[in-house]
């Protein structure tokens, strides 16, 4: 099977800079981290934080929205998050409210 990856190295950084690009309405990248964060959410609403390794897009960038999560956090493929992602995530979040984090 064929995949369309430019270099292994840049396929994350590239996949949410897509993402971030293409649904720039709705989300937007933290910088310094791999992390897509939801423009907007509801005074008052508990965040939801999820994440993973990365390899199988767009699993937990593409469920960032309204009603769905309010970050998401991409690890390397097939690797867990780091923990300053996490902690980036938690921040982006944490400053509109509470947040339950999932990774």
């Amino acid at each position: 099977m064929k995949k369309i990856i430019n270099k292994p190295e840049n396929v994350v950084t590239e996949m949410l800079d897509g993402l971030a690009y293409v649904h720039s309405d709705l989300v937007h990248r933290v910088d310094g981290f791999d992390i897509i964060l939801r423009n907007e959410q509801a005074a008052g609403q508990v965040g939801l934080i999820s994440g993973g390794g990365s390899g199988h897009e767009p699993a937990h960038a593409g469920f960032v929205g309204d009603g769905m999560l309010s970050a998401a956090i991409a690890g390397a493929v097939f690797t867990s998050p780091t923990f300053l992602s996490n902690f980036g995530s938690y921040q982006g979040s944490r400053s509109r409210g509470w947040c339950l984090h999932d990774c």
